[in-house]
Order: C-alpha cells, then structure tokens, then sequence
C-alpha cells in the first residue's frame, strides 16, 4: 500500500512512519519543517520527504491511505484536497490501533511527567529479557537509537500522550490504544490551549477505562488527588497503588537517587536494589512504576531491576552533554513547573553546595505561553543559582520577577538568543551545573554552547 503521512517529521508521526515501512508499506511524508535528525532518519529508512503541503505531490502520487497529524487542520492544502477527492484518511492513532496494536498486549504509559522516560525504562527490560517488544515512544531511545519499531512479539510499549487525536477527532490519544497494563505516573492540568482545566483531562482518561477489560490493571502512586478523583468517576479494571502501605514502594536510598530499595508489600517486604546510571526521585519513581508493569507481564523484580543497570536515558531527559574541569552541561525536556524542580532537586542531591547551578529555560510549551503556570513558575527554580529565561513570547511578569530577596537566585529575560549564550558563558566558571530546559530545540542553544564550552575550557 502507497502510505503518505502528513506531519511526518513530529516524533509520533515519525514513528508511524518506521512501523508502517517495517510492515512493508511504501511510505511518503510531507511537514513544513523538515531538517536534521529527523529528516536524516527517515531518508534511511528509504521514505521520501516533501518539504511542503502543497497539494501537488498527492496528486502526482495518487496515495491509496493518507495519515493526518495532529498539528494539521482545515484550510491545510493537502488537508483539503484529501478530502475534496475523497482519499482515504485517518489519524496516527487510529491507524496504529487498527494496524499493529489490535493484536497485541498493549502496554502504555501516561500522565503529565515522565511518559517518554517511564515508556524507555519498560522498553529495555521487557528487550533486556527476551521479550522483543515493539514500542512507540515520544523520544529517542539511547538503547536502542529510535523512538519506534514493529517488534517480534505480542507486546508492545507506547507512550499514552492525552493530547487530541486530530482535526477530525478531538479525543486524546491514548483513547485509541486499548492497553492491558496502564501507568499513570502522575497527572496535573496542562495542554491548556486544548483543555479548559483538569476535568477535562480527567473526562478523557475515564474514556479510556471504560474500554479496558477487566483483567487489565492500572498502576498509581497511592498519594495523588488528581488521580484518585480519577479512579472515582469509574474504573472497571485491577488497580495498584505504589508507594504507599500496599504495592512497591522505595525503602532506602542515597542522595542522589543513583541506588535505591525497592520493598513489594505482596512478595513478603522482599527488598530488591537498583544501581544504575541516572539520578533523582522522580527518576526512581519511574523506575518503580515500569518495575510494576514488567511484573505484571511476568518478568520479576529482581530481573527488572537488572536490567536498569544497563538502561541508558533517553536523548533530552537530563542528558549530560558536557563534563570537563569540573564543568557540567546537562539538556532536559522539562516544561512544566513541577518537572523543572524535580530537575533541578536532582542536581541538587548530585552535587555538593560548592557548585552552582545556572539554570537556562525557554516557556515555550502552549501552556507556558498562556500565562498558565506564571503565578508558581519562578517558584519551581528554587535551588538554583541564576534563572536566564529565553522571553521569545512576551511572557507576562512572573510572580517574584522582582522580588529579588524572595526568589533567592538572580533572574534575567533575554529576547535574543545570542545575547543569552554570550551572557552565559561569561557566568560559567569552575564547579558550574548548567541545565537547560526546554521542549523544542531552543534554537541549537544546547549544541552551541557545547561548542563553545569546548573551546573556551577544554582547549585551554
């Protein structure tokens, strides 16, 4: 079948794309920004890119399916001449349920934070033992090179976004997907420009309950309001509630995170220890609830916990990408209040009082932009030294903005990303963290100053 995707070079697009030429499809894509990884990737997988939604290569090409991105809607060239020839359509989800994961036991992870690590974490232990599973996940994967692939075996990994499904279909994603084991890491209001507030969220998850069978099970953290109000407008399905009296829970841990205890309340307080190479709570967390999901496929915990020693982070999920002279660059996907002080808590716990840290974000995300999180945000960066803010959108004053003895960090705007890569470097001394948070490319920031912490210190 001759597939084009519109919209292909977003990270659950492009995902669609891999699965569908892995199951022997000959595949196209169209988006207006098509460039380096994304772009290099799927040229290797032999799927012809157009950087355009003109109208003109469907018409020359003559698709027998046609896969609509979310990001696309009416008065789109292409949108509009699919439907005015009566192509045969249909979203990304849609399309994966009907084609891959109907067949399989499917196993998602949701909620507001840690979907993309959460997802990664499960991936390599079901791979790490024998499993083989496909996955779709909204990064990429360090173990294995990719966010997506078919798989050899009935079960399959995938990242449950709430976001909506598409121009036709207003659903949230995960809808679509019919999981058997469902995580819930955590679930807070975001996605405001599709959201009128935490209900409606909640309204979308409790669809996907009602389709669930009831053998399915759902894991929890035992302590969340936003999710236990949840589970009280009906759910049908097993539950688990860790990290409370009941399920598993860590017992013991050092500062960092980098060594933790995990107690199952079912298996008689048997204590399993995990030693791997990330850091932080929210980390450990995610660990636990992936742990959670592989036992109830049947791997067990000593295995899982294994396994992580050799898990690798996935590509922006505090990944360091410089270490020189007492120097760290580390990049982060963070976007959201509570994520940016679990971030920088981790560095915190990482490294003694004597460094600083020099935290660097942009409020891009459509919640950021809103003005949604203006009243708590300044609020998430305790801890850090120095707060630069890249201020592409106007943002409004920030509660705290000038209130300099109340923040307790130094805080600066910049409307020019050249102007804070400059100021920046004259700020980085010895015993520096630098994390930069962002959920797009923050216009190659990360990469750049890499580049010139190279020369100005390693080089030296």
């Amino acid at each position: 079948m001759k597939i084009h995707i519109l919209g292909v070079c977003g990270t659950f697009m492009a995902g669609i794309a891999t699965i569908a030429k892995q199951l022997g499809h000959e595949v196209s894509g169209s988006d207006q920004n098509i460039y380096p990884p994304m772009s290099t990737y799927l040229e290797s997988l032999n799927i012809k890119l157009i950087q355009s939604y003109d109208a003109s290569f469907l018409e020359e090409t003559s698709p027998d399916l046609v896969i609509i991105g979310n990001a696309l809607s009416r008065g789109n060239q292409s949108v509009e001449y699919v439907l005015d020839k009566g192509i045969e359509y249909v979203s990304g989800p849609e399309w994966l349920y009907q084609n891959v994961l109907k067949e399989k036991w499917v196993l998602a992870v949701s909620g507001t934070h840690g979907k993309t690590s959460t997802s990664s974490m499960l991936t390599w232990i079901l791979e790490d033992n024998g499993y083989e599973p496909g996955f779709l996940v909204g990064g990429i994967l360090s173990n294995f090179g990719c966010s997506a692939r078919l798989g050899k075996s009935d079960f399959f990994v995938i990242e449950a976004d709430e976001y909506d499904t598409s121009f036709f279909d207003k659903r949230s994603k995960f809808i679509h997907y019919g999981p058997k084991t469902l995580i819930i890491n955590n679930l807070e209001f975001d996605h405001a420009d599709i959201f009128a507030n935490l209900l409606e969220i909640q309204n979308q998850f409790n669809q996907m309950f009602r389709k669930m069978p009831s053998f399915a099970k759902c894991f929890i953290p035992d302590s969340s309001k936003n999710i236990n109000q949840l589970i009280d407008m009906g759910f049908w399905s097993q539950l688990q509630k860790n990290f409370g009296s009941e399920g598993l829970c860590i017992s013991e841990h050092n500062k960092d995170y980098s060594q933790f205890s995990i107690i199952d309340d079912g298996d008689n307080k048997h204590s399993t220890i995990v030693d791997w190479n990330l850091i932080g709570e929210h980390n450990a967390k995610n660990a636990v609830m992936a742990i959670a999901a592989a036992k109830h496929i049947g791997i067990a915990i000593d295995l899982s916990a294994n396994s992580l020693k050799t898990f690798l982070s996935p590509k922006r999920r505090l990944e360091l990408l410089y270490n020189h002279d007492n120097i760290y660059l580390y990049d982060d996907f963070a976007h959201h209040p509570t994520a940016i002080k679990e971030t920088i808590q981790a560095l915190k716990n990482k490294f003694d009082d004597s460094y600083q840290i020099i935290a660097i974000f942009e409020p891009r995300s459509a919640t950021m932009k809103m003005g949604v999180h203006n009243e708590t945000l300044l609020d998430s960066f305790k801890g850090a030294n120095e707060v630069y803010m890249f201020d592409s959108v106007n943002l409004p004053q920030l509660r705290k903005e000038s209130e300099e003895k109340s923040r307790q960090f130094d805080f600066k705007r910049f409307k020019e990303i050249k102007d804070l890569e400059e100021f920046c470097l004259t700020r980085i001394k010895e015993k520096s963290i630098i994390i930069m948070m962002s959920n797009g490319g923050f216009n190659n920031l990360a990469n750049n100053l890499k580049k010139k912490l190279n020369e100005k210190f390693s080089n030296a």
